[in-house]
């Protein structure tokens, strides 16, 4: 309780400090050992600011939970060198005309603020508000086909009525389609960067990375001149996948960063669809396993994500479809509909069991049911009605 209390407290606060006194500690903190996302917002909530992080004495530090020995030491040790990179760090992005978004600031984006994993410090280089009403993810293959191509064009077509930012990871395939569609139709789109962000990569997009910076942005947590490592790309997908309301999988193979980037917005219960494809093309086959396992709900239009959304531009009514679709259930539906009627949500397996129709026929006519939007399927195989 007393570490909610000053977290809420702090975050009240941090918006009357001076510029330097909150972001220069709260960036220095980042490049001390051993001190990730999670540790540095608990040590500023202990503490009641970065700076005074900074001047606590090592028995203090260890009065904190998960503070030992050798972190506090660490502190301590480093604490003048990690305040001299953070100075030289802010004034080069100041220079570049690089924001520097902490954690605790109105304009660091909402959507993550709440996530335990968030970056503390954000670089960004945009005019796009990381806050819009809407903020769409997609993703999916480098090696993405004509038909992928074509799919995440029409669906950056047809979804421009709603407005929303469009995120993605300005990589080979999918994402420079989509980012280059929403130029092209007049959407804001953020690039997610797993390097410094005066590094683009790949080399080629840097013509549509400048284009972004005028109609979007870029975005990372990383500092100026982080060079490309492989390590740093799984962990930008969570920004991707934090960042959105939808996730949408275009195209992706049995394994890649598509499915990674799944994976997290599920634990952080963000929706997320996935565009069937050929069964006999290998870069389908993540997106048709995601729908398989109900891990994704399938997109067919954009209007399933807007009736689940909620979206009112252009929104057929859901509950006349409802009661159209109910009538229509055929007698194994009317018994899942009961069930689930009954209960806000149930498991696979609890839903196999009570409707003794066993899992195996259960999970097809759930995905009849989704189809129809009388579903929608929960992270960890649960099920409720729309």
């Amino acid at each position: 309780m007393c570490k909610l209390l000053y977290s809420i407290f702090f975050k009240n606060l941090i918006y009357y400090l001076p510029y330097n006194m909150s972001i220069t500690h709260q960036l220095a903190l980042t490049f001390i050992s051993g001190i990730g996302c999670a540790l540095s917002k608990q040590l500023i909530s202990y503490c009641g600011s970065a700076e005074k992080v900074f001047q606590a004495s090592k028995g203090k530090l260890l009065r904190i939970p998960n503070i030992g020995e050798v972190l506090a030491d660490q502190i301590l040790q480093e604490s003048k060198s990690a305040l001299q990179r953070a100075e030289i760090e802010i004034n080069k992005c100041e220079k570049d005309g690089v924001k520097v978004l902490s954690y605790l600031e109105k304009d660091y984006p909402a959507r993550l603020k709440e996530l335990e994993d968030a970056p503390t410090i954000l670089f960004y280089k945009g005019e796009a508000d990381l806050n819009q009403p809407k903020i769409i993810s997609i993703v999916g293959t480098r090696q993405a086909t004509d038909y992928g191509r074509n799919v995440t064009e029409d669906i950056i077509n047809e979804i421009k009525v709603y407005n929303p930012l469009i995120i993605s990871g300005l990589a080979y395939g999918i994402d420079i389609t989509a980012h280059r569609s929403a130029l092209k139709n007049g959407l804001q789109t953020v690039g997610v960067l797993g390097h410094g962000i005066d590094i683009i990569y790949p080399a080629s997009h840097k013509s549509t990375a400048q284009q972004m910076i005028q109609q979007g942005g870029l975005l990372t947590e990383y500092p100026l001149q982080t060079p490309i490592d492989a390590r740093y790309f799984p962990q930008r997908n969570r920004i991707v996948a934090g960042l959105s309301d939808v996730v949408i999988v275009v195209e992706a193979g049995e394994k890649g960063g598509a499915l990674i980037t799944v994976e997290i917005a599920n634990q952080y219960s963000r929706e997320v669809f996935a565009v069937a494809g050929n069964i006999y093309n290998k870069y389908s086959l993540g997106c048709n396993n995601l729908i398989k396992n109900h891990q994704a709900h399938i997109l067919t239009s954009v209007k399933d994500i807007a009736i689940l959304m909620n979206w009112q531009e252009g929104q057929v009514n859901t509950k006349d479809i409802k009661k159209k679709l109910i009538i229509d259930l055929d007698t194994e539906e009317k018994v899942i509909y009961d069930l689930l009627t009954k209960n806000k949500e149930l498991h696979l397996d609890e839903l196999g069991w009570q409707s003794q129709l066993g899992v195996s026929k259960v999970a097809t006519i759930l995905l009849q049911m989704e189809f129809k939007n009388i579903i929608k399927a929960l992270p960890g195989k649960k099920f409720t009605l729309l």
